[in-house]
Formats: structure tokens, sequence, C-alpha cells
């Protein structure tokens, strides 16, 4: 993997990937505390997780997924 982005790109990709983590807390959270119900809603949970840490990666990284495959991105 070559570096692809620049600071700001790795700043836009930290930031997104915490805002994605901290919305999984917040709905298993909500799971726990019985305010959401169903199996399905873990899914959502283990979903925004996992987008949210390999959007960290990217940022630590300092590369992109969608610029690696030939997409243009602001950042």
């Amino acid at each position: 993997m070559q570096c692809n982005i620049d600071s700001k790109g790795k700043a836009a990709r930290l930031i997104y990937g915490l805002v994605l983590l901290v919305a999984a807390a917040v709905v298993a959270a909500l799971i726990l505390l019985n305010i959401l119900a169903g199996g399905w809603v873990w899914a959502v949970v283990v979903g925004l997780a996992l987008m949210g840490a390999f959007s960290v990666f990217e940022a630590r990284a300092g590369w992109c997924a969608v610029r690696a495959m030939g997409i243009k991105t602001k950042y």
C-alpha cells in the first residue's frame, strides 16, 4: 500500500472513522438499555464499527481504498 492521501485526507478519514465508532457505541448502548430491540440492530452496530475502524486504519496508513480504485476524491 502506497500513501495516496495528504494530511487533509488523513484528518477527514480520522474524524469520519471516530464519528462512526461513537455512533456504533451509542447504538449499542441503546440496545443494552432496551430502547432498541431486534437482532438486526446488532448488525448495524457491527457495520458501523467495521466502517469506522477501517476509516481510522486508512487515516493512520495514509491510504484510501476508493482512491486506490482510481476514483477521484475531494481529500
